[in-house]
């Protein structure tokens, strides 16, 4: 089977993957409510979370990237307006950011999360999937299968200390051959559709409202014949 892991299906098709209730470190806020999916090296987990109620958090344990895919989690960090983030739309909480967290009944969400040894900059970040998006980097020719795509990125989040980046990405359609996975990346997809293929010829299908996670190193391949966003973290784990 592929190494991309499903963490929501929009149409509400049952999952392959495998989630485990627990906690990401002693003092995480989603503790009684998160499902771990993956967790590894440099500190990482993908998850999902259903969470309802008020929580005042006032030094968030560590740097999480949030999409909600039902209900609306409003984030007010001290001292700035509330964000509130609807069904397909994210953020990023920093670590050390002091914070209310607000959610009505049946909130759920996608999410991916890393720790660090120093609080990062505060403060909440939103993801937008109308991004001021600029030219960025198409995959390597030699991984290529057909013509070069146009690749496009709006990065809006980075702490340097763990490598983790946050943003939103889009693409013209492209093939890629199956390889290892250069980084951790989970990935939220906005718009089209993407086949993930793996080195046994099993394929996954995704589209627009689904989220996934690949971890550094798994063999996956990727092919999309028409427009895709995302939502996206990356993380480069040292080898």
């Amino acid at each position: 089977m592929t190494a991309a892991l499903l963490l929501h299906r929009a149409d509400g098709a049952p999952l392959s993957t495998t989630f485990r209730p627990g906690a990401f470190g002693r003092d995480d806020p989603f503790a009684a409510s998160r499902e771990i999916a993956w967790e590894g090296p440099g500190s990482m987990i993908a998850a999902r979370v259903a969470f309802s109620g008020d929580i005042d958090v006032a030094s968030f344990p560590h740097t999480e990237t949030l999409v909600v895919v039902a209900g609306a989690l409003t984030l007010t960090a001290a001292g700035a307006a509330p964000v509130v983030i609807g069904p397909q739309a994210g953020a990023v909480i920093a670590r050390g950011t002091a914070l209310r967290m607000q959610a009505g009944a049946g909130t759920r969400f996608v999410s991916c999360a890393a720790a660090s040894g120093e609080p990062s900059a505060p403060g909440v970040t939103p993801l937008r999937a109308d991004a001021d998006l600029q030219p960025s980097n198409p995959p390597p020719a030699q991984t290529l299968l057909g013509p070069a795509p146009a690749c496009r990125s709006d990065n809006v989040f980075t702490d340097a200390q763990t490598q983790y980046k946050a943003g939103t990405w889009d693409s013209t359609p492209y093939h890629r051959i199956v390889r290892p996975h250069p980084l951790n990346e989970f990935m939220h997809l906005l718009a089209g559709n993407v086949q993930f293929a793996s080195p046994d010829g099993s394929v996954l299908s995704a589209g627009a409202g689904d989220a996934l996670f690949v971890p550094q190193g798994a063999p996956v391949g990727w092919e999309s014949r028409n427009h895709v966003a995302k939502f996206y973290v990356v993380q480069t784990v040292p080898a």
